[in-house]
């Protein structure tokens, strides 16, 4: 096997001392002549050479990497929501980490031990199990910066966020101003904290509109995820609702197939709203009404909040709030008398 090219033959075939041709390199190398400055550049375009990460950030002391830790990268949310953090990271020469944990806190801890442990500049969370207290143990008394994303309002620290109360109102309102009286709810069987101020704004809405929401018969309460709302669908039929709000798109969409396998009409039958807009939403069918949340800009919000931070830290909790609102498809239509 071909023996890889390290700084040190570059600085010894070139008459050079290392930090010389490291500083060459880096676009740093001002200083000295450019006949030094041409022969390690020609060497290093002569044999390829690359870089050893863990070196240069030695040598530098700045390994520029950003870990992205989430739930669960499977989910399209958090798919965009990533292309959000590469896209400002990529700009600002930072090499983002991504991390799926599963949900599991186990998991997030070895994660974020590992990413410590080489010299990580900074880290984007976007946990709902992540503790305060995990965050204290394992990341501030290494004191690395990070960002928080909102499935956690209890945890300490910067974080990009977005008004979920706000945004069930925005649903219900919608279910309402259509004329359905009785709607059902699909949500998690177990919530994070977002979620339930996500069904706080709903049933708000609901109760000041003198409608009933029994939370035995019309909340239905399964997995966060396309296979929990497709197996779901019995029952919020069961319901005898007009219209269903679910928690997040994956469950709408498992939902919508669900519905369809029974030959159940959407929306002639029962309206069905989500909420995230993720990118799916346009090629289902029918397509899906949603409450948007701007993934990809919180992404990049909270990327850019943290290489700030990086720069020039901050004693002082920065909150970055983001808007909701209503897109309209055609999965919910107007209240049809059956």
């Amino acid at each position: 096997m071909k023996k890889k090219i390290t700084i040190r033959d570059l600085a010894k075939e070139a008459g050079v001392s290392v930090t010389t041709v490291s500083q060459i390199l880096n676009n740093k190398g001002d200083r000295f002549s450019t006949a030094t400055q041409e022969r390690v550049l020609a060497l290093r375009d002569k044999y390829k050479y690359v870089p050893d990460f863990n070196a240069r950030n030695l040598i530098l002391k700045s390994a520029k990497t950003i870990g992205v830790l989430v739930p669960n990268i499977a989910n399209p949310f958090f798919g965009t929501f990533v292309e959000g953090v590469q896209s400002i990271a990529r700009e600002a020469e930072f090499i983002p980490l991504v991390f799926s944990a599963n949900r599991d806190p186990k998991l997030e801890k070895y994660y974020l031990s590992q990413m410590i442990e080489r010299s990580i500049s900074g880290l984007v969370i976007a946990s709902a199990t992540m503790t305060t207290e995990t965050i204290k143990e394992v990341i501030s008394f290494n004191e690395i910066p990070y960002i928080l994303f909102d499935q956690n309002h209890t945890q300490e620290g910067d974080r990009v966020q977005t008004n979920d109360y706000l945004g069930g109102q925005i649903a219900a309102k919608h279910l309402i101003e259509l004329g359905h009286k009785h709607i059902a709810v699909l949500t998690s069987d177990n919530p994070t904290e977002n979620l339930n101020h996500r069904m706080n704004g709903f049933k708000n809405i609901i109760k000041e509109n003198n409608l009933s929401l029994d939370p035995i018969h019309d909340v239905i309460r399964a997995p966060l995820t396309k296979d929990g709302g497709y197996k779901a669908v019995k029952d919020v039929l069961a319901t005898g609702a007009s219209a269903v709000f679910a928690a997040n798109d994956e469950m709408a969409i498992g939902l919508l197939r669900g519905l369809h396998e029974l030959d159940v009409k959407v929306p002639e039958d029962i309206s069905v709203i989500g909420y995230d807009n993720i990118y799916w939403d346009d090629y289902v069918y029918p397509r899906l009404t949603t409450v948007q949340q701007p993934i990809f800009n919180l992404g990049a919000g909270a990327t850019k909040m943290l290489i700030e931070q990086i720069s020039h830290s901050s004693a002082e909790a920065r909150v970055q709030n983001f808007p909701v609102k209503l897109i309209k498809r055609d999965s919910t239509s107007s209240y049809r008398p059956k």
